[in-house]
């Protein structure tokens, strides 16, 4: 494995820039207090709305707040909710794909529909709906990516489940007396779980993009905390004054591009086709 992965790191470029770009934002927003220059909420209207500087290295906005602060401050909500949610997500969605795919039938129908019923509204669409009826903050924001995205794992893990079922040693296992949710959880699940990976490796980028939209439309956390898609709203009543959305847009953009580099390349290191090639 280790060998693996120094070859994908020698051959696959965008997997070792994606890489570095991931782990420098968690080394940046872990370390903000001692990297950051400024209270990210202090305000001082004296210096409002200034532009790039040697005392601001990313400006100021309409309050006098340090947007690099900010940034850093804001990374910290941004990334530990595409954390949280990509979490929870699989951990519901892979046990429930596994459930439906290894007990079938009638079962499998019924769960299969249900979690279709979820995946036909528009993702952005049933989380604004959730995030308003649950009320803006951000613990139902969370609720809200949860919710819209483990239909998207439990479908993927139970197609990997119905082709991982049919092998022998599955078989082997039940003739043995193993009891059907042993065999679910140590047989199965364990040899399932690699393609849901490399899934929740790409979606980490996703989440991060919904909840920076959600908090964009001020569903997500609440002023004055720092967060991207709430600084990207912010920025846009001042147009011409382009660092105050465009740096922590600029954030988010690097994140989910780097996250989903990092996916491509587990996905070439864990498919096995594709790993013979390495």
């Amino acid at each position: 494995m280790l060998k693996s992965i120094k070859r994908i790191l020698k051959s696959n470029v965008l997997f070792t820039v994606g890489l570095i770009i991931c782990i420098a934002w968690i080394v940046l927003v872990i370390f903000a207090g001692v990297i950051s220059p400024c209270d990210p909420l202090a305000q001082d209207l004296t210096v409002k709305l200034q532009a790039p500087s040697g005392a601001h290295i990313f400006g100021t906005d309409n309050f006098g707040r340090d947007i690099f602060s900010r940034v850093l401050y804001g990374g910290r909500l941004s990334i530990l909710a595409g954390v949280l949610a990509v979490v929870f997500a699989c951990l519901i969605g892979s046990i429930y794909g596994a459930i439906a795919g290894y007990v079938g039938g009638l079962v499998d129908d019924i769960m299969m529909r249900l979690s279709e019923l979820i995946m036909a509204f528009p993702t952005i669409i049933l989380a604004i709906v959730i995030t308003s009826a649950l009320g803006s903050s951000m613990f139902n924001t969370m609720i809200a990516l949860v919710i819209v995205a483990w239909p998207s794992y439990a479908r993927l893990m139970r197609s990997v489940v119905l082709s991982v079922k049919e092998n022998e040693y599955i078989t082997a296992a039940e003739a043995l007396g193993a009891s059907r949710w042993r065999v679910l959880f140590k047989e199965i699940i364990p040899n399932s779980i690699s393609s849901v990976l490399v899934m929740a490796t790409t979606d980490f980028g996703n989440q991060i993009l919904l909840f920076s939209t959600l908090s964009f439309l001020g569903l997500g956390s609440a002023p004055p905390t720092p967060e991207w898609g709430m600084m990207v709203s912010d920025g846009m009543n001042y147009f011409n004054k382009f660092w105050i959305a465009g740096f922590p847009g600029l954030a988010i953009f690097t994140m989910a591009m780097g996250a989903n580099f990092v996916g491509d390349g587990l996905r070439d290191l864990l498919d096995p086709k594709l790993r013979k090639k390495l």
